[in-house]
């Protein structure tokens, strides 16, 4: 089975569709510049599986965040809410334990690195220019624009950005992703490729 094959299979779960996740890959192993990539939110790993694919074979690592605690639109009485992902001892999403398995099974622990925490913090503390950044955590409107604001100075001047579903028309989703990829677009960086509701990013 061939790679594309291989990581589709292995991420067969989750809300992103293949021709988003295979774009991650493809986008993910052209990225030139030095550095780790890493996405803010992980949920229970599927597109951790097509940037931890691409990483792995650069000899990368890819810094998976997230505080598994689920997004708004995870939570109970909400359309994406999974009952099964809810500790029973404390009544709390946790994705974590899927997201483990999940890169287990892919066979990318060496490679995957799990931040359990809340992103603007951990971004305080952060030093590392990173390659790629791939934001796809909260979509309520201060989740969205904190990643933007935390994360994006932290990218290498020829890093990539990548943002999850991004839709111009909100009949199609919430509004906050497009927000910051417009304001992207303000800040000097320049539209790279669309694929479905992904857009990819570089600096000018």
């Amino acid at each position: 089975m061939d790679t594309e094959r291989r990581i589709a299979a292995e991420a067969a779960q989750g809300f992103m569709p293949r021709d988003e996740g295979l774009a991650l890959y493809h986008h993910a192993q052209s990225v030139r510049a030095d550095g780790p990539f890493l996405e803010i939110g992980s949920y229970c790993g599927k597109s951790a599986i097509y940037l931890g694919t691409a990483a792995a074979e650069q000899g990368r690592l890819l810094y998976a965040l997230d505080h598994h605690r689920g997004s708004e639109e995870n939570q109970a009485g909400w359309e994406h809410h999974d009952a099964s992902l809810v500790d029973p001892a404390t009544g709390l999403m946790d994705t974590l334990p899927v997201f483990r398995q999940t890169i287990f099974n892919a066979g990318l622990e060496g490679t995957v690195v799990a931040l359990v925490g809340h992103s603007v913090p951990v971004a305080a503390s952060w030093q590392t220019p990173l390659s790629l950044l791939f934001i796809d955590g909260g979509h309520g409107e201060k989740p969205a624009h904190d990643d933007y604001e935390s994360w994006t100075p932290k990218l290498a001047g020829d890093g990539l950005l990548l943002i999850h579903d991004v839709f111009p028309d909100p009949a199609d989703g919430g509004q906050p992703p497009y927000e910051i990829y417009l304001r992207a677009l303000d800040d000097g960086f320049v539209e790279v490729d669309v694929v479905g509701s992904l857009r990819v990013l570089q600096r000018a």
